[in-house]
């Protein structure tokens, strides 16, 4: 997909968001419910997102840009009789 096809689909999906928000004070309690559902799934899996990279990059980086040495497996030779 090209960039003007994705950014034009960005902002078909962006409009169609704020009409539902436009329309949400006159809709039924039962629309407003499902649409509140849907926002919140939405959130949360973006929130666990971003939560399990910062951690899957800090616990590897240890935040700084270097490999953390304690992950490091090392190789364990038998001892020489």
């Amino acid at each position: 997909m090209s960039s003007e096809g994705f950014l034009k689909e960005v902002q078909a999906i962006g409009e169609k968001f704020l009409l539902k928000l436009q329309k949400l004070p006159k809709a039924e309690p039962v629309e407003i419910i499902s649409f509140s559902v849907v926002l919140l799934f939405i959130v949360t899996v973006l929130v666990l997102t971003i939560i399990a990279c910062s951690c899957c990059c800090c616990s590897c980086c240890g935040c700084d840009g270097r490999p953390d040495s304690r992950h490091r497996k090392s190789q364990v030779r038998p001892a020489a009789h």
